[in-house]
Parts: C-alpha cells; sequence; structure tokens
C-alpha cells in the first residue's frame, strides 16, 4: 500500500511540474503577444522655429537643384576609347533652362544629361565656362513649360557664424540636405588654371563628392555661392568646404550666357611655377616666357634664356602693390580692366625699373 502511495505521489508531483511547466510557458507567450504591440505614440510638439525655417527653405530651394550625368571619352588600353561617366549638381540660373554648376563637373564631357525634380533627364548642351572660377553653364536642349531658376542674394554682407544650407546629389543621393555655418571668409581657392579664387566662403556644411557645382544658400533661402570643393584630412566630408561666392558667379554667368567665356585679363607672359621660384631664392613672379604678339612682348618684358642660363625679368611689385608670388600678381589682374595699363616694377639682374603694360584680354 505504502509504494501505491509513493508511486501516486510521484506521478501527481510529476504531472504537477509538467502543468506548472505549460500554464508558465503559456503565460510567457501570452506575455510576449501583450509586448509585441503597437506602442502607443506619445504626441509631439510643434516644430522649433529653426526647424520649421530649414524646411521651408529646402522645399523653396530644391525644385531649382538638379543631378547633372556626364559621359567623357578616354584612351583605353591599346589606343581604344572608353566612356567613363560623371556626375555632379547644379542649379536652374534662368527661364531659358540655363544651369549652373562647376566647371571641372562637365569639362571634358561628350554628353550632359540634367535630371529635373521630376526625375525627368534631359540632354544639355555646353555654352561656356571659366575655368579660372571653376563655374560652367549648360542648357537644357528642350524648354520647360515651369522652370523655377533660384533666388539670388550677394556675398558682400555675408559674416562668419550665420547659418547656411548645401543642398547637392553627394554620391547619387538627390537632393540632400547638409547645414553649417560659415565658419571663414575671404580665403583663396588654386583652380586648375593655376589662378585663384579669391573671396570664396569657407563653410562646415558637409559637402560629398556630387554635391559640386550644387547651392550654397543662406537662411532667407537665397544662392549665397556655389560649392566646389572640400579639403578632408580623412577624405571623408567632415572637413573644410568652400563655395565660389555670388557676387562672383552674378558677374561671370551672364558673361557665359551672352559670348561663351569670360575676359580673362592678363599681359601675355607664362610665369615659373612658385616651387621653381623659391628654388632660386627669388621673391616676385619669375616671367618664363613672353607670348608673341602680345602686350608683354611691346612692353620689352624678356623671359628666361636657357640656352645661356639667364634670367629675364622678374615682377616685383604691380601698381605700386608688392607681389611676392603668383597669387598676389593675379589678384591684381582680375581686379585690372581689359586695355588699361598698369604699372609694374620689374628687376632685370641687378636693374629695377618701371614698366606699363596694357592689360590685354587672353581667354
Amino acid at each position: 500500500m505504502q509504494r501505491i502511495n509513493r508511486s501516486m505521489f510521484v506521478i501527481i508531483i510529476a504531472l504537477t511540474l509538467v502543468a506548472g511547466f505549460f500554464f508558465w510557458n503559456r503565460l510567457a507567450d501570452e506575455k510576449r503577444r501583450v509586448d509585441s504591440h503597437t506602442r502607443e505614440i506619445t504626441p509631439r510638439g510643434s516644430l522649433a522655429e529653426f526647424e520649421k525655417t530649414t524646411i521651408s527653405i529646402f522645399n523653396a530651394a530644391a525644385p531649382s537643384v538638379v543631378y547633372i550625368f556626364t559621359e567623357n571619352a578616354v584612351a583605353g588600353f591599346f589606343g581604344t576609347r572608353e566612356v567613363r561617366q560623371g556626375a555632379g549638381s547644379g542649379f536652374l540660373w534662368d527661364s531659358s533652362g540655363h544651369v549652373v554648376t562647376n566647371f571641372h563637373v562637365i569639362e571634358g564631357a561628350r554628353r550632359v544629361q540634367v535630371r529635373l525634380e521630376s526625375g525627368e533627364a534631359i540632354d544639355a548642351t555646353y555654352v561656356g565656362g571659366a575655368p579660372d572660377y571653376d563655374l560652367a553653364v549648360i542648357q537644357l536642349r528642350r524648354p520647360l513649360s515651369t522652370v523655377q531658376p533660384i533666388p539670388v542674394g550677394t556675398s558682400d554682407s555675408l559674416q562668419v557664424g550665420q547659418s547656411v544650407l548645401a543642398i547637392g546629389n553627394p554620391f547619387g543621393l538627390s537632393r540632400t540636405l547638409t547645414t553649417g555655418v560659415i565658419s571663414a571668409l575671404d580665403r583663396r581657392l588654386p583652380t586648375a588654371t593655376g589662378r585663384d579664387v579669391v573671396g570664396v566662403i569657407q563653410t562646415d556644411a558637409a559637402i560629398n563628392p556630387g554635391n559640386s557645382g550644387g547651392p550654397l544658400i543662406d537662411s532667407s533661402g537665397r544662392l549665397i555661392g556655389v560649392n566646389t570643393a572640400i579639403i578632408s584630412g580623412s577624405g571623408s566630408s567632415a572637413g573644410i568646404g568652400f563655395a565660389v561666392p555670388v557676387d562672383v558667379v552674378n558677374k561671370v554667368v551672364p558673361q557665359l550666357i551672352a559670348k561663351g567665356k569670360f575676359p580673362r585679363p592678363g599681359i601675355g607672359i607664362v610665369v615659373l611655377d612658385e616651387e621653381a621660384t623659391a628654388s632660386l631664392g627669388v621673391v616676385g613672379v619669375v616671367i618664363d616666357r613672353v607670348m608673341p604678339d602680345s602686350e608683354a612682348q611691346r612692353a620689352g618684358l624678356e623671359g628666361i634664356d636657357y640656352r645661356r642660363r639667364i634670367l629675364g625679368d622678374t615682377i616685383v611689385a604691380v601698381e605700386g602693390k608688392p607681389t611676392a608670388n603668383t597669387a598676389d600678381f593675379v589678384q591684381i589682374l582680375q581686379a585690372a580692366e581689359i586695355g588699361r595699363p598698369i604699372s609694374l616694377k620689374v628687376r632685370r639682374g641687378d636693374t629695377l625699373r618701371d614698366v606699363a603694360v596694357t592689360v590685354m584680354d587672353i581667354s
């Protein structure tokens, strides 16, 4: 009888444990079902004023920003030709379908396409370019029923610390917005031509590959610059961005539309690069050679005599202002009026002399 009671006791205990296991398992399932339900949404308050402003500016400016695709023919192996694709940003300038971008975005392209806000891609033709300012204009081949040119501001009254927005197409991601502040003004930006763009805007707004040619906008939604380059030690967007100031853009673009080029003040000389000049221990602009039939030739300037290994003329001042390097010389030239003479102080050997040279258009 005791054995039967023990057996029954064991069975009862086992059944209790099994029942308890299933009971607790069911409770856990029920809890999981309860926990998996959608959480109740907590209402948010109104957007902050700065958020509303940013959203409003983006919504107003984004339709003016375009995505630019290019195809370039490049030399391949064994004399073959390869097609290389590129991309960048730009913005609608006027109701005629002119688009402004960086010169380096469309340089050498055999085909240019523009993708609009609607997603439609339209072929574009090259109108003109100014490599000295890294600016170019293309035009849509087909007119649009509605065009929204970007509002244009001024860069004359900009201040360090004011908010800016950059819109572009980085890494193929269309209409990306980044924000920041103006971190410096009056920077110099070297271009592929060897000349510096002066008065450049420096910003900490992220500018990535593909942003080039896109607009830099102020808190009033106006164009204040064209994003053109970034310097980053890491190679990422966490660096210093630069934009060509809108006052330069507003001076250059109308000329590109009207004439296909922008006048390039010069005197008709090729200068020795700064590294070679420094190696000679010379301060100033060393004339490497003088172009035939130029104003420099007519003024009697001379370049280096490589056969005899003798330096020719070195420009040490322009209009009474010392010129320690090519950048100083070019900055003064860009402000000069074509057709008017400028005064140079020139050193040849141990002799200093004043030379008057007429500024010419070398574009």
